[in-house]
């Protein structure tokens, strides 16, 4: 109880501050205190990394029930994965108008060699996004904003725009209206999406935008969305697009 009355008084004091939000697009990486981003930029401390180079170990794995492994259609360390296009999700497909994460069509593209699918946000899979999204590391993120999937960005706004939780607090107020501010040390985000996955330092794990969506949720004391709800794909997707023309970070550094 103690605990809520001191996320409540936070809050009470973000509401009643003055917003440093502006215009300008900033990643994440923006707010960092300065040791944070040297960890970030170290090859060879960078935490997320240990994912990447389990995810790489996974892509190169035969599978026993299938003798084959990723590297049969994307060559050795993915040198034939499009990283243009690994920039681009998650993407809408015209279809079915299905959101399709990139994580979703890691699995998808994973039953190929084997036929068991992961689930969302498996340890497996986690690593596995975590290494393709690495290869893309630089390019600009490109989710599209037009055509089918302009109505689904626009429901993706107003989740994002909604209140929940006890808190009754929206996504946007702390990361749209309060960005730059301080809480518990650190200062708050915009909540660009480029960085995913991340490692986070608080946890002390690879998080996956999926995840840091549901961590949210439960800070404010609301019930998260299941991973594969239609909401979920949605919020996800209005994240992302959020970050176009910031360069994908994976694996960034964050608190």
């Amino acid at each position: 109880m103690n605990g809520l009355r001191n996320l409540a008084l936070i809050v009470s004091i973000l509401l009643f501050s003055s917003s440093t939000y502006g215009e300008e697009i900033l990643s994440g990486y923006h707010y960092l205190k300065p040791e944070t981003r040297i960890l970030q930029d170290d090859d060879f401390e960078n935490p997320g990394l240990f994912a990447a180079e389990n995810g790489e170990f996974l892509f190169n794995e035969t599978q026993a029930s299938t003798g084959k492994s990723c590297v049969d259609c994307h060559d050795a360390s993915g040198e034939k994965l499009n990283t243009r296009a690994i920039a681009r999700y998650p993407v809408v497909n015209p279809r079915t108008k299905d959101v399709i994460s990139l994580q979703t069509q890691i699995s998808r593209c994973r039953t190929r060699i084997n036929p068991e699918p992961l689930p969302v946000n498996h340890a497996d899979l986690l690593a596995l996004e975590t290494f393709v999204r690495h290869l893309a590391k630089g390019e600009k993120v490109n989710v599209q904003t037009d055509g089918i999937v302009s109505p689904m960005l626009a429901k993706g706004e107003a989740l994002y725009k909604q209140r929940y939780g006890l808190i009754d607090m929206s996504c946007y107020q702390c990361h749209g209206q309060y960005a730059g501010q301080m809480i518990r040390g650190q200062k708050i985000s915009q909540g660009q999406a480029n960085g995913f996955p991340v490692y986070r330092l608080d946890i002390g794990e690879m998080t996956s935008l999926n995840q840091r969506v549901t961590q949210c949720l439960n800070l404010m004391r609301a019930e998260p969305f299941p991973d594969d709800s239609t909401e979920m794909k949605l919020l996800e997707l209005y994240l992302m697009s959020r970050s176009n023309g910031l360069p994908i970070e994976t694996p960034a550094v964050r608190y």
